[in-house]
């Protein structure tokens, strides 16, 4: 990574909370922004060293595994550090899934130990009766049938480190858009705790992290950017100031209110807070951003444009997966010459290939792999595993794209959202981007529905923006506003309206659950 900016200097300290213990112990670690609760370096490196020995007490070794589910709450990173700090593989779970997807996971994962909370107090009897496996269940904040008491556990263990602590790994679940959710798990590393992270790598070089930065974290962190970014920020002694539940005038305050040097978004988030009144937006001072980092899901140009001219160019976009496998980045300045681009690789070689396996030439498109020695598997799913590569060292993430003269990626669409019309291969994302940006929309998803003539016609399910009023009326102007920008073919046919759309916390829209309404009895071809 050393050609896209200078060279870190050599630190031969571990990079972890406890190294902040002893070098800055009263600076604080976590901010809820919420409720103002605050945890500091040295008490959360005490936190997580006694969870990590309740883990080893309970006959946990290194490379065995855990998981939790909970909301957006102080405690979360602490346990996330605790069952990093005991080398287990540790699985963060979404607080929003139903009794039937957590038990899903917590069975398919292996899970030894379990970790909840009153949150999901509505799952807790369902996931139990499905997981038997488990050993040991915990609740954080409040009691929960069968489920002891994790605050009186954690506090009858040590808080003094054991020997030879070795590093922890995630292995996170996919968003389960296109199905059930996978687990996708890398080989552990075997580094003493504190060794070199590449998301710790990325904050020095490309996004100017310094000791006791303050970095926000507006979505859940059950997910793996903002899991992964908030971990690898406090092993640089950074503050992480954690928003319980994102609100687009709230994410401004908290801006201002922490003087914030780094924030990490979904292009949703942008959305919301750009169809602020400009009378709100105006009110908070955000001049503090040096880096706003964004990923997860496509950013329409539009809005791309808008938020680096209210913010000015401190956007940083990068394209990645939870698989690890590689890598594109651009800052503003680059994607301003580029636009649309999700940058150019950085870890991994970039490759585009037709259907048949074949590399494409220049500005042709096709599926996106990365050409890189990744070693990640989906847990549990050999098939998908092996779906996902081509060869020995090229592997996928399931986007179709192209790559310019200059090495710029464009995305045009996951592969599985694709769309065949009359034997036309249409990419919803075009018209997702155009009715994005119409002033009565609050929330879009386009995909392809059942047609007898043609196979699939091209169907919107619109959100509308308060004051809007769906209808026929609407439904002709958001079709004629998308065809005034766009080929007639490429457009939907037509639009449904509702009131809330099911979209994950972290951007992620569940076009499955609304695909499936649509296809229910026919066969569907996705």
């Amino acid at each position: 990574m050393s050609d896209v900016g200078t060279e870190v200097p050599d630190d031969p300290r571990p990079e972890y909370p406890g190294r902040w213990a002893q070098d800055a112990p009263d600076r604080p670690a976590i901010v809820m922004h919420g409720s103002g609760k605050t945890m500091t370096f040295a008490e959360l490196d005490a936190e997580a060293n006694r969870i990590a020995n309740l883990f080893r007490g309970l006959g946990l070794e290194p490379g065995d595994h855990m998981a939790f589910c909970l909301e957006n709450r102080i405690e979360f990173l602490a346990l996330a550090w605790g069952a990093h700090y005991a080398g287990l593989y540790y699985t963060a779970i979404s607080s929003r899934l139903t009794a039937d997807e957590i038990a899903y996971i917590v069975d398919d994962c292996g899970a030894r130990v379990f970790v909840t909370s009153p949150y999901k107090a509505d799952a807790v009897a369902e996931v139990t009766a499905a997981t038997p496996n488990v050993e040991a269940r915990f609740s954080i904040g409040g009691p929960l049938a069968d489920h002891a008491c994790f605050e009186d556990a954690v506090a009858s263990h040590s808080a003094e480190p054991f020997p030879g602590a070795v590093e922890g790994q995630d292995m996170l679940y996919s968003s389960g858009t296109t199905g059930r959710p996978k687990g996708i798990r890398s080989p552990m590393s075997g580094s003493p705790l504190g060794g070199i992270n590449p998301i710790t790598m990325m904050a020095k070089i490309l996004f100017a992290a310094e000791e006791g930065s303050v970095y926000l974290s507006p979505a859940p962190l059950y997910h793996s950017a903002p899991l992964r970014f908030c971990l690898g920020y406090q092993r640089l002694g950074c503050t992480i100031v954690v928003m319980e539940k994102f609100d687009a005038e709230e994410a401004l305050a908290a801006i201002e209110a922490h003087s914030v040097h780094t924030s990490q978004w979904v292009p949703t988030m942008f959305v919301r807070m750009l169809k602020l009144a400009e009378e709100v937006r105006s009110r908070y001072d955000t001049s503090s951003l040096v880096t706003a980092i964004h990923a997860a899901a496509p950013c329409p140009v539009k809005v791309k444009h808008s938020m680096i001219e209210w913010w000015g160019p401190v956007l940083h976009e990068y394209y990645a997966g939870t698989e690890g496998n590689g890598l594109t980045y651009t800052n503003s300045l680059d994607w301003l010459e580029h636009p649309g681009s999700v940058g150019r690789a950085i870890l991994g070689e970039l490759v585009i290939v037709d259907d048949d396996g074949r590399e494409l030439s220049v500005g042709e498109e096709g599926d996106v792999y990365f050409r890189s020695d990744s070693q990640f598997e989906y847990h549990n799913d050999p098939e998908k595993t092996a779906g996902s590569r081509l060869g020995e060292n090229l592997s996928t993430l399931g986007d179709v794209g192209r790559v310019d003269e200059d090495g710029f990626l464009y995305l045009t669409d996951r592969r599985a959202y694709m769309i065949i019309s009359g034997g036309v291969n249409i990419y919803p994302q075009e018209a997702e981007n155009i009715l994005t940006m119409h002033p009565a929309v609050l929330d879009v998803a386009v995909f392809g529905v059942p047609n007898d003539e043609f196979g699939e016609e091209v169907k919107a399910v619109v959100q509308p923006a308060d004051g809007a009023d769906p209808g026929p009326d609407l439904e002709r102007e958001l079709i004629a506003y998308c065809r005034s920008q766009l080929a007639d073919v490429k457009c939907p046919h037509s639009i449904d309206f509702r009131d809330e759309m099911p979209r994950h916390p972290t951007g992620k829209l569940y076009k499955r659950l609304l695909k499936d309404e649509y296809w229910q009895g026919h066969q569907a071809r996705i």
